[in-house]
């Protein structure tokens, strides 16, 4: 007596097919768990004989052997339950092989028969939508993430003796799922909130239309925090692609809860400066994401940056440049998607008021240590860089009206439209993407400005990579000037943004 049932495990934020296998022979009673598992899966033969028997089914006293595969991947997590259960079911004729033959089967069973919830529904679902299966069996608490999945019938169950009743023929309900269905309508934080910082915000918008880092440096309440987490508001809404990307990432670390929708808002993480290096790109045990694919196609917003250890700033360098981070554990490698922008904030030293010798009370000892804390090669990563300087009570009482972030956001989303035209033909969608051997086709300078390009080049002893962020920017600010050339005027502004190196890091 054989069966077997489809299944998946998450694997990063795609799903891999599984398939339980369930032989039930004469011999030796016993109950046998085969196929490169992790505890928790081997665990799942005590919590289905019990399930079994509690709900009125006894398991015959015969050989019953179970073999996931394929047997070269370690397989975790609680969600083979089901798949376990419902394959000894068929495979001793209590269920129909062919009620399940095409439908793939995820959750976890308690000891008293009931269905709980798992993670990573979302992909697993649109995985097998993928592969052409057409229906999916699933934890009643699970049904809202995975109808999210169009085209694919959905059986939300609650339990194994429901599931059964189904199987065998009888009537599916649908369940009248307790969701919030109400967007939220909380008031975001406005621009227009901000008094002047002319300088802070040119820069904050520029970032924004070419999705650039950003490092925002001034004293204590010169307004950096403010113009950081405002951001979200200036940025465009995300496509389908997107949302279904993001949503994936926060259904495999459980926090994707009861959603009748996909993720709409970009992510604004804002990750305490304790957080390990773990804690930032993911990791564990079983590996999950961490902050940088929490922050995927939001902001990554990093306050107080020197205070950040070393160690964790260190671990940011693959994934601003890939867009991805590889974890790689003794039971494989996940990779899950980090495209982020990236703003940090930082005092220019640790009392926070140089250059006002009056008020600053650093030594150049001290100074250089605070500011060394960032390397240069993070540093590199970043496109943008403004001062941010002390507000003056003038502009802290003006009364004129501010620009609203919806007014900003409007000349983003011109911006985002010039590039999507300009990249239709390319894998890339924004001026910060552009791949080196690119730049000479997108950023291309006359054959003046490529002499004075040179200048600056050594003058300010920039990198390669550098040197390719300026004419990036310089090409966002011209798409925001609604120029198809880059100015002169738009590489000076560009260069502005290298040139606070030579202020704090460059300073003798």
């Amino acid at each position: 007596m054989y069966s077997v049932v489809l299944t998946a495990m998450i694997q990063g934020i795609k799903s891999v097919p599984v398939s339980v296998e369930a032989d039930v022979s004469d011999g030796l009673p016993l109950f046998e768990m085969v196929g490169f598992l992790a505890s928790e899966v081997k665990e799942a033969k005590e919590r289905v004989r019990t399930a079994l028997r509690n709900i009125g089914f006894t398991l015959p006293p015969k050989r019953i052997t179970i073999n996931v595969l394929p047997a070269n991947i370690r397989k975790n997590g609680s969600g083979f339950d089901l798949p376990v259960a419902l394959a000894i079911l068929a495979a001793v004729g209590i269920i129909p092989k062919e009620a399940i033959a095409d439908s793939l089967v995820i959750g976890e069973v308690s000891l008293n028969g009931e269905i709980k919830p798992v993670s990573g529904i979302l992909p697993v679902v649109a995985g097998a939508k993928e592969k052409g299966i057409k229906a999916c069996i699933v934890p009643g608490k699970n049904a809202a993430e995975a109808r999210l999945v169009k085209q694919m019938r959905i059986y939300a169950v609650d339990s194994l003796t429901e599931v059964i009743h189904i199987l065998n023929g009888g009537d599916y309900v649908e369940k009248d799922e307790k969701v919030n269905r109400e967007k939220r309508t909380e008031l975001q934080p406005d621009f227009s909130e901000i008094h002047g910082q002319k300088v802070l915000k040119r820069a904050c918008e520029t970032a924004a239309c070419g999705m650039h880092n950003l490092l925002i440096i001034g004293p204590p309440g010169a307004g950096k925090t403010m113009a950081a987490m405002r951001m979200p508001g200036i940025l465009p809404p995300l496509d389908e692609e997107e949302q279904m990307e993001l949503s994936k990432i926060y259904s495999v670390c459980g926090r994707f809860e009861s959603r009748v929708h996909l993720m709409e808002e970009r992510p604004f993480r804002c990750p305490h400066h304790t957080v390990t290096a773990q804690g930032l790109s993911g990791g564990g045990r079983i590996p999950g994401p961490g902050e940088v694919s929490l922050a995927h196609k939001g902001i990554l917003f990093l306050d107080e940056l020197p205070e950040f250890q070393q160690s964790a700033l260190e671990i940011l360098r693959q994934p601003m440049e890939e867009g991805t981070v590889r974890i790689v554990r003794v039971g494989g490698t996940c990779e899950y998607p980090a495209d982020f922008m990236l703003i940090a904030a930082m005092n220019p030293c640790k009392c926070g008021y140089f250059p006002d010798i009056e008020r600053c009370r650093c030594t150049a000892s001290s100074m250089e240590r605070y500011i060394n804390r960032i390397s240069q090669p993070l540093l590199d990563r970043i496109d943008l860089c403004t001062f941010a300087p002390q507000i003056k009570f003038e502009e802290l009482t003006e009364t004129a009206k501010e620009e609203t972030s919806e007014q900003i956001r409007a000349r983003v989303i011109l911006a985002h439209e010039r590039q999507r035209y300009r990249f239709r033909n390319e894998n890339f969608r924004y001026n910060s993407q552009i791949p080196s051997q690119k730049i000479a086709e997108f950023c291309r300078l006359n054959d003046k400005q490529e002499k004075n390009m040179e200048q600056i080049f050594h003058r300010f002893h920039l990198t390669a990579r550098s040197y390719h962020k300026i004419l990036k920017a310089a090409r966002t600010i011209a798409d925001m000037d609604g120029s198809d050339k880059i100015e002169n005027r738009h590489l000076n502004e560009a260069v502005c943004y290298r040139n606070i190196n030579r202020h704090f890091w460059e300073r003798k």
